[in-house]
């Protein structure tokens, strides 16, 4: 059985978005902890667009964050508005910002809980990018879970330099007996980041989650306030999935949580380990504000979420 995931650099353009929206969202969140927030960023050739709503006690100057993060290279179009009453009068009751199916995953195939190629993929991904901080990305497929094909493509590094990071990394991995690996495949490359493609907040959804073999149900988490289920319900499910993995001592475990939008308590709470279907009971931890509270949603850590994913790098919904 094969299986593939990738992984990308924080220089790619897309994850530079989610890192500009995360950024946005830690400092309202440094301002005040009760901000509500929903940003969007796009940028590509000279323009990074940050668009959306933000109502706040404070005030944040979104073109110095942008600039600090990205060396004041790049013009900076910023739109924001304060959140639509509609959705307000919801959430302040305490009831979900929107409607969805907010999935958590966690498995017993390594110590960060997540699929295998998705691991290998990550953590091929920063053994070559601590070397040189580029745009990049790296893929790597599973033959009945060795190494069967490596894929790395990168910036402003030549291929021999990456066959041999590639050939120091597989040392001490499974791989089958005689692995595929592509090196930088279209050839060198020394245009990236924006100044090679646009990049858009929340286009990397299978790299933040889990890979393409684990169903993804709510939206992108960048930019989000936690009052966010989308966010800090697919945080609460990947909790909740690490707890029944350990409780149970099993093997793979799928959590689903679904809300509607103005109801505290979600319509729908169930897991599947190891295939087997469960209920979990609807209690009030699984409410929105339980939930930023028990996994202290409030605190600006966001950027950091943002560069290698939300699953899996020691987070406290990780535990």
């Amino acid at each position: 059985m094969l299986k593939t995931a990738e992984c990308v650099t924080p220089k790619h353009p897309d994850k530079i978005c989610d890192i500009i929206s995360d950024a946005i969202l830690d400092e309202c969140l440094r301002q005040d902890p009760n901000s509500r927030v929903a940003i969007e960023t796009m940028g590509g050739h000279g323009i990074v667009s940050v668009t959306g709503e933000i109502t706040m006690n404070g005030y944040v100057d979104v073109k110095k964050v942008v600039c600090d993060l990205l060396d004041d290279k790049y013009g900076v179009q910023v739109n924001i508005v304060s959140q639509s009453p509609n959705i307000a009068r919801g959430v302040d009751t305490g009831g979900a910002g929107d409607q969805g199916i907010m999935v958590g995953y966690a498995c017993n195939e390594n110590k960060s809980m997540i699929p295998q190629e998705l691991y290998l993929a990550r953590d091929l991904c920063k053994f070559i990018y601590f070397g040189y901080e580029e745009d990049g990305k790296t893929q790597i497929t599973l033959e009945d879970g060795k190494i069967h094909t490596v894929v790395a493509s990168f910036c402003n590094v030549i291929g021999d330099n990456l066959f041999k990071l590639i050939d120091k990394w597989l040392l001490d991995k499974e791989v089958v007996e005689k692995p595929l690996i592509f090196v930088n495949p279209a050839g060198e490359w020394d245009i990236g980041g924006f100044e090679a493609d646009t990049g858009l907040t929340g286009r990397k959804l299978a790299v933040d989650n889990y890979g393409p073999q684990i169903p993804i149900g709510g939206g992108a988490f960048s930019g989000k306030d936690p009052s966010k289920v989308d966010r800090s319900g697919a945080y609460k499910a990947r909790q909740l999935a690490v707890q029944i993995l350990n409780g149970l001592k099993a093997k793979e475990v799928i959590v689903k949580l679904a809300y509607s939008i103005g109801l505290a308590k979600p319509v729908m709470a169930t897991a599947i380990v190891d295939g087997k279907i469960i209920d979990i009971p609807i209690t009030k931890e699984l409410e929105p504000n339980e939930i930023i509270k028990s996994l202290e949603l409030k605190k600006p850590q966001y950027e950091s979420t943002a560069e290698w994913g939300h699953f899996g790098n020691g987070f406290k919904w990780d535990k």
